[in-house]
């Protein structure tokens, strides 16, 4: 018998043996169960769970999605997915057996999101509908791949929201420089939002930026790492993509500032945090800045598309773009084409002018 009872303090520990991958057997113990009955399902759970057995429930599945992915994954994305799995999916779905659960399922629970208000009668946005979608197809594209679930019913009935919101707010030249003017009260405030609208940065480059990352000779900044807030520790990382490595060239007046800022920072080290805040802070403050300029408040994240939108208005090509502000392909930064529809009316015009040369030539031919 696996299952035992603590006469000490009146609980029950599960001590159970089994064989891991490589065949080798092992012994583990778990303690603190209030009931027999609680003990026994962990038994279960954990046996089928070893045996890969899809009979499991969907939240035995998931520790056994988590043990599988997030060692592959960067401590943040894990963090991501794990509250989405954790509020949204375990309430839904976790008593559930696996192998049992149908697209009806699947149905019911996307109209439970999508009938979904907050206080504020506010439903989620379609980009975190299609994130929690996108979610629980992943889980259940594991069991599939991975241990023998038949078919994925969140693939079938499809998705709910979009990837991207249609909405992309940004702020043209003179509304940010109201909001620098606001800000300026703040040095440190002032200058993280000047390499933000100025460099096209993400908030966590941006955060993890030290003196050594820039050469005022060059007059570039280096972007090799980010930063994240993780159970109350500063993280740094590497960046969100390949393509995130990358050294952005700075106008020759940020130069000058982030020089002057970096020698107002008493001592400071090459590879101490130059912006020793968290995200919070930059939200915080982009609410205060945008209130007292009197413009449109936009999230800090916008302040790229900002500055995608500068360059594009300036007729930079999209691949310089990309480059600049490291997407990860050509077709994200053709996205936020559509803001300008003023050049679609330029591109015009300079076709009619080609066409008109090409109907003079035809009747110079002619005559």
């Amino acid at each position: 018998m696996s299952v035992h009872k603590n006469e000490k303090n009146n609980t029950w520990y599960v001590m159970i043996r089994y064989d891991d991958w490589k065949g080798d057997q092992h012994q583990k113990c778990k303690r603190g169960f209030k009931s027999k009955k609680e003990a026994q399902d962990w038994e279960r759970s954990f046996k089928l769970q070893s045996a890969a057995d899809l009979d499991m429930t969907f939240a035995a599945f998931c520790e056994l999605y988590e043990k599988d992915i997030r060692p592959r994954l960067k401590a943040s994305t894990w963090e991501t997915k794990e509250n989405m799995i954790r509020k949204k999916l375990i309430p839904a779905f976790g008593k559930r057996i696996i192998s049992e659960i149908d697209t009806k399922d699947i149905i019911a629970w996307q109209n439970e999101l999508l009938a979904f208000r907050d206080k504020c009668k506010k439903p989620y946005s379609d980009t975190y509908l299609k994130s929690i979608h996108n979610q629980m197809v992943a889980i259940l594209n594991h069991a599939v791949r991975h241990y023998g679930l038949k078919r994925n019913p969140a693939s079938i009935v499809g998705p709910i929201g979009c990837k991207e919101s249609d909405e992309m707010l940004f702020w043209t030249k003179e509304e940010y420089l109201k909001f620098a003017e606001a800000i300026m009260d703040k040095p440190l405030s002032y200058y993280a939002f000047e390499m933000l609208y100025w460099c096209g940065l993400r908030e966590g480059e941006l955060l993890a930026l030290t003196p050594a990352d820039f050469d005022f000779e060059k007059g570039t900044v280096r972007i090799n790492k980010t930063y994240h807030r993780s159970h109350k520790e500063d993280v740094i990382t590497t960046p969100k993509t390949k393509n995130s490595n990358r050294i952005v060239r700075m106008p020759q007046r940020l130069c000058e500032e982030m020089q002057d800022y970096l020698n107002m920072l008493y001592g400071v080290k090459k590879k101490d945090r130059i912006f020793p805040v968290t995200m919070s802070y930059l939200h915080h403050e982009m609410n205060r800045g945008s209130a007292a300029a009197g413009i449109k408040r936009i999230r800090i994240h916008d302040l790229r598309h900002s500055h995608i939108s500068l360059l594009i208005n300036k007729g930079i090509p999209a691949v310089a773009i990309a480059k600049r502000v490291g997407h990860e392909t050509i077709y994200i930064t053709l996205r936020y084409a559509h803001m300008f529809p003023s050049q679609q009316t330029e591109m015009v015009n300079q076709l009619d002018e080609e066409m008109a040369e090409i109907e003079k030539e035809e009747k110079r031919n002619v005559s």
